[in-house]
């Protein structure tokens, strides 16, 4: 059975004891800041309309139930009322009302978020775009021709892919890595970008084989590791088996003898996951 398999067992281990520590260090952040009431997010609760209410809002509706200070006070807040005029996009041939508030609202489009004020955020988004764009130089660098083709030609000689090497650098990857150029781009130019992060941690899947790459390429203390021996069971086990070690655990016991692209990844994934759980948590402001 695939339960029984040592290195499956480790990475059902490994994954139980973080979903356990993620609850731990959420509890102790609760504990330590209050909890922000989000009511904004809720709808209001009012109490349903007794027969009285009904009765007069029959009575009364077809005269002028709201007075006229109060309209007045919602058109000089802005607010729309059904005598008012009507905002542009209701006579848009696509009326998109979403649309219609990212332009007014949000400020969104080509280039707008590309002010001095905004330098926190873009330093924000840095270190995901500049994994995408790292990924995509070392890919197309390395298959220079089979990209400039789209994937139909390996070389100039003609010669196709018959098989295909695996890891990051294999062929069925060249999808994904248009796919993450193409959000990067669009979420560079045309969005808030310090949302770039989640967009695309949720969208390509390149945000993680990439830094594995990374880790696998140039990391010898992983090779190493992965060199070592399994540990024998302690007590009564069955002889010859062995428990694999993690490495992941094993870069972070050997912090200090790290390359520096192996601590900033670590660095940067690690300091992410804790400050998302602190500040998302208690509805901080957080990508």
């Amino acid at each position: 059975m695939w339960l029984l398999d040592p290195s499956r067992k480790e990475v059902l281990r490994f994954a139980a004891s973080c979903r356990v520590l993620t609850l731990v260090l959420q509890a102790l952040f609760n504990a330590v800041i209050p909890d922000h009431r989000a009511e904004a997010f809720s709808p209001p609760r009012l109490a349903p309309s007794g027969s009285v209410d009904q009765l007069v809002e029959g009575l009364l509706g077809s005269v002028h139930s709201i007075p006229k200070p109060l309209l007045q006070l919602a058109l000089d807040k802005g607010y729309r009322i059904a005598e008012g005029n009507k905002p542009p996009w209701c006579s848009w041939e696509l009326p998109l009302i979403y649309s219609y508030i990212q332009d007014i609202y949000w400020n969104i489009g080509f280039l707008r978020y590309y002010e001095l004020k905004q330098v926190p955020n873009f330093l924000l988004a840095a270190p995901v775009a500049i994994l995408v764009a790292w990924a995509t130089w070392t890919y197309v660098t390395t298959h220079p021709w089979f990209c400039l083709t789209l994937g139909m030609r390996r070389n100039k000689n003609n010669e196709t892919l018959e098989k295909p090497g695996p890891g990051f650098l294999s062929p069925q990857v060249f999808v994904y890595l248009v796919h993450a150029v193409a959000l990067l781009l669009f979420g560079c130019l045309c969005m808030h970008v310090q949302v770039l992060t989640r967009f695309l941690g949720s969208s390509t899947p390149i945000v993680y084989w990439f830094p594995a790459y990374l880790l696998q390429d140039q990391e010898p203390l992983l090779r190493s590791l992965e060199m070592v021996p399994w540990k024998p069971l302690a007590g009564d086990s069955p002889p010859g088996q062995k428990v694999p070690r993690n490495s992941i655990m094993g870069l972070l016991y050997n912090w200090k003898t790290c390359s520096l692209v192996t601590r900033c990844i670590l660095g940067y994934f690690l300091t992410y996951w804790l400050l998302g759980l602190l500040l998302h948590c208690n509805f901080l402001p957080w990508t």
